[in-house]
C-alpha cells in the first residue's frame, strides 16, 4: 500500500482542488508588485487579474460535460499539469504584459477544467454522506487554496528579493506533492446515460427551474464579486502605509479563509436559500463598511470589511453548490457545477468595473449602488422554490437517480 492510498480518496481530490485554487489566486497578491515595481497602470493590472475568467469560463463549459461522459480522473490529470505550466509562465513573465496575460489565461483554463469536475468528483467520493457534504468539502478545499496562495505570495513578494519570481515557487513545490497523491485517486462507478439528447433535456430542465434562475443565477456573481471587491477594490480607498504588498495578500487570505470558517454556519442553516440570503446580508454589510471607510479614511476598517465579504463569499458559494447538488442527476453534476461556477466568475469583473466606475462615482456612492443591487435581489431568492432534485426528476418523468 502506497502512502497516497492511505489518504482518504475525497481528501486526495480535495488536495488537487486546493492546489489549483492556490495557483489561480496567488496573482491577487501580486497586483501591487506589477503596479509599483513594474509600472503597470491600475487598468492594466486589474485587467490582468480579471483576464483569468476569460480562460476559465469557456473551460468550465467545455470540459465539465466531457468529464460527465468520460469520468473525472481523465480530465483532472492534464489539468494538474496545466496548473504547473501556468505558474511557470507567470514566473518567467517579468514585466511583459503579453506573457503575464498568457499565464493568467492558462491559469483560468486550468481552474475552469478543474473546479466543476473536481467538485463533482468529491461529491461522488462522499458516497452516502448527508446532502451537501460534498459541496462543503469542495468549498473548503477551494477556499483554503484561494486564501493561502496570495497570503504566501504576498509575504514573499514584500520581504524577499525578486518579487516577480520567488512568490510563484511555493505553488510549484505544492503541485509536486499534490500530483503524487491525486494522480491515481479512485473514481467511483457512476451510471452514465448514453442518451445525449435526454441528458441535455434534463440539464435544460434544471437550468430553467425557478430554483436555479431565482436562487442561483442572480446571486452567484456575488461569490467572487464580494471576494474581489474585498481585496482589489476596498483597499484602494485608503493609503496602506505599512508593507502594502503583504497586507494585500493578508487581506485576500483573511477574506477567503473567512469563507472557510463560516462553513459550520452554512451546515447549521441547512436550507440553501437561507444560506444564500445570509451571504447576501454579509455582502451588504461589507459594502456599508466600505462606504464608511471611504468617508472616514479609517484604514483599519479594511479588516471587518474583509471578514464580511469573506462570509458572503463562503455562504453564497456553499449555498449555490448545495442547490446544484439537489437539482442534478449524478451524470449531470459536472455540467451543472460548470454553469454555476461560470456565473460565480462573472464577479471577477467587479474590480475592473469598479475602477472604471470610480471615474464618475465617489467610492461611497459605488458601495451604495452595490447595496441597492443586493436589496433588489432578495425578493427573487425568496421566490425560489425548495425542491429536492431526486423528486424533481421523478416528477418530470426523467431518469431517476441510479
Amino acid at each position: 500500500m502506497t502512502v497516497a492510498s492511505r489518504v482518504p480518496a475525497w481528501l486526495r481530490v480535495s488536495a488537487a482542488l486546493f492546489a489549483v485554487g492556490w495557483g489561480a489566486n496567488q496573482f491577487a497578491a501580486m497586483l501591487l508588485v506589477y503596479r509599483n515595481e513594474e509600472g503597470a497602470s491600475s487598468e492594466v493590472v486589474t485587467a490582468l487579474f480579471g483576464a483569468y475568467a476569460l480562460g476559465l469560463i469557456p473551460a468550465l463549459l467545455i470540459v465539465a460535460p466531457i468529464s460527465d461522459r468520460i469520468g473525472r480522473r481523465w480530465v483532472m490529470r492534464p489539468v494538474l499539469v496545466l496548473s504547473v505550466v501556468a505558474t511557470v509562465v507567470l514566473l518567467v513573465g517579468g514585466n511583459h504584459v503579453s506573457v503575464l496575460l498568457l499565464g493568467r489565461l492558462a491559469a483560468g483554463v486550468a481552474s475552469g477544467a478543474a473546479f466543476a469536475p473536481g467538485t463533482a468528483w468529491v461529491k461522488e467520493l462522499c458516497g452516502d454522506r448527508p446532502p451537501g457534504t460534498g459541496a462543503r468539502r469542495a468549498t473548503l478545499a477551494l477556499s483554503a487554496g484561494f486564501g493561502s496562495g496570495p497570503l504566501v505570495a504576498g509575504g514573499i513578494a514584500q520581504w524577499l528579493p525578486h518579487p516577480t519570481v520567488l512568490p510563484y515557487l511555493p505553488h510549484l513545490v505544492l503541485m509536486i506533492g499534490v500530483i503524487a497523491i491525486a494522480w491515481n485517486a479512485p473514481e467511483p462507478v457512476v451510471v452514465r446515460s448514453t442518451d445525449e439528447s435526454l441528458r441535455r433535456s434534463d440539464v435544460w430542465q434544471a437550468l430553467r427551474s425557478r430554483q436555479f434562475l431565482l436562487g442561483i443565477a442572480v446571486t452567484a456573481p456575488w461569490v467572487f464579486g464580494a471576494a474581489s471587491i474585498s481585496f482589489a477594490t476596498v483597499p484602494s480607498f485608503v493609503e496602506i502605509g505599512f508593507a502594502p504588498i503583504a497586507v494585500t495578500g493578508a487581506l485576500t487570505g483573511l477574506t477567503l479563509w473567512t469563507g472557510v470558517a463560516v462553513q459550520p454556519l452554512g451546515r447549521r442553516l441547512r436550507d440553501p436559500r437561507v444560506v444564500i440570503l445570509t451571504g447576501l446580508a454579509a455582502a451588504a454589510a461589507g459594502l456599508a463598511v466600505g462606504a464608511l471607510l471611504a468617508a472616514t479614511n479609517t484604514a483599519w476598517l479594511v479588516l471587518p470589511a474583509a471578514v464580511l465579504f469573506g462570509a458572503a463569499y463562503g455562504l453564497i458559494l456553499v449555498g449555490g453548490l448545495t442547490t446544484v447538488e439537489s437539482l442534478a442527476h449524478p451524470d449531470d453534476l459536472g455540467t451543472l457545477n460548470a454553469v454555476f461556477y461560470s456565473l460565480t466568475y462573472v464577479g471577477f469583473a467587479a474590480p475592473l468595473l469598479s475602477t472604471l466606475a470610480l471615474n464618475t462615482l465617489s467610492a461611497g456612492a459605488l458601495m451604495l449602488v452595490g447595496i441597492v443591487v443586493i436589496v433588489l435581489t432578495v425578493p427573487l431568492v425568496l421566490q425560489s422554490q425548495r425542491t429536492e432534485g431526486a423528486l424533481t426528476r421523478t416528477a418530470l418523468g426523467r431518469r431517476p437517480p441510479p
